[in-house]
Formats: C-alpha cells, structure tokens, sequence
C-alpha cells in the first residue's frame, strides 16, 4: 500500500487547545499500524521523533503505544513557540521521514495543544484533546516547583549570598525552570495523572 496525501498532511491546520500565538505548541498525532508492521512503524516513529527532537526549537518527544489492539499509536511533538513548529512542518528532515516510510501506517487524527497545557500531555486523554483544568495544573505545578524552590533555598542560597539579588536570581531561575521541566514536572504528571485527567487513564500502558 503507497503513502496516501492524509498521511503527511504539512500543510492542513491542526486543531489547536488553549494559549495564544506565541506559546509552546504540543503536537499529538494519532497513527493506525496494520498488523504485523508494528516493529517497523515504532522503528520509523522513533526515526521521526529523533529528527525532531533535533530539529531547532523542538523540547521534547514523546511515543505513546496503542492501549489495544484497535488503537492508534500517538506521537507527541513539543515546539518552542508556532514558528519553530511551522519550520518542523516544512523542513526537508521531516519529509525524508515520511518519504522513507513503508505505507503501512496511516494518519488518524491529529490536534495541537498551546501554552502549559502541553506539559501535561502525556497521556491518552491529552491526546484525545482533554488537558487536565487549570485550576488541577496550578496545583500539579505547585507540588512540582515547590521541593525545587526549597532545594534551592538549601544548597545554593548560602553560595550565592555574596551575590546581588538580581545575580542570584539569574542563577537559580533557569535551573529550577529546566528542573521543572524536564524532572520535576512529568514525575508529577505521571504520579498524578488519575486525579488529572480522570479514570480514562489510569488502566493500559504507556509508551
């Protein structure tokens, strides 16, 4: 079976989730693998999401495997702001993926989430389009920020005393936003994800 045009649809809109123009943007895309070509699409996925994950502006990946057998796998894409996702779209990377594909997989949904709620989209909820409610991420958030904000009160604090205020701020801010991040947050996400996102994930298994 050759490639169809829906399988890579670069230029067709996805439905977008919350936040504004400049935000971060959280691509889910929803693939069909016909049976028996499962090895060979996750090792095209991962091609995919390694080219990405290298792509500038890109901030993570992620690959979410089918809950049963009639389900899609999901792949998850998350960009700086909608010009580092609009340049993944049209880069030359991405369409030697999809040229290099085999035909037995296909494209069945797909919607982009903007702003933090993409933090939160590690799950089949998220990618059905349901993020958790706002007041629910202020809350995940705080559990997240807040043994880094205490750490860093701890350990770096008394090194940086001899600081300004300001210096002291530029040092220990990105550090416990990357933390944050990339540490802090998806632990949270995945501890907290029944009470997030509801029942819908709290059985099957993640990718």
């Amino acid at each position: 079976m050759g490639l169809r045009e829906r399988t890579d649809p670069a230029a067709r809109p996805g439905r977008a989730v919350g936040g504004g123009p400049d935000d971060e943007v959280t691509l889910f895309v929803a693939r069909r693998v016909e049976p028996g070509h499962e090895e060979a699409f996750e090792h095209w996925a991962k091609g995919i999401l390694a080219a990405a994950a290298g792509h500038e502006g890109n901030l993570g990946t992620g690959l979410l495997r089918p809950a049963g057998p009639d389900d899609p796998w999901h792949l998850l894409l998350h960009f700086r702001d909608g010009a580092a996702f609009r340049s993944w779209q049209a880069s030359p990377a991405r369409a030697a993926c999809f040229a290099a594909a085999d035909g037995h997989h296909h494209e069945v949904h797909r919607h982009e989430i903007l702003g933090m709620e993409g933090w939160f989209a590690t799950t089949r909820s998220a990618a059905k389009g349901r993020p958790p409610v706002r007041w629910k991420m202020a809350v995940a958030s705080t559990v997240a920020i807040a043994p880094l904000t205490v750490t860093a009160g701890l350990l770096l604090t008394p090194h940086l005393a001899g600081l300004p205020v300001a210096v002291r701020a530029l040092v220990t801010a990105p550090l416990i936003s990357a933390l944050m991040t990339y540490a802090a947050l998806p632990v949270v996400t995945r501890l907290l994800r029944g009470w997030l996102f509801g029942r819908a994930d709290r059985p099957g298994r993640s990718g």
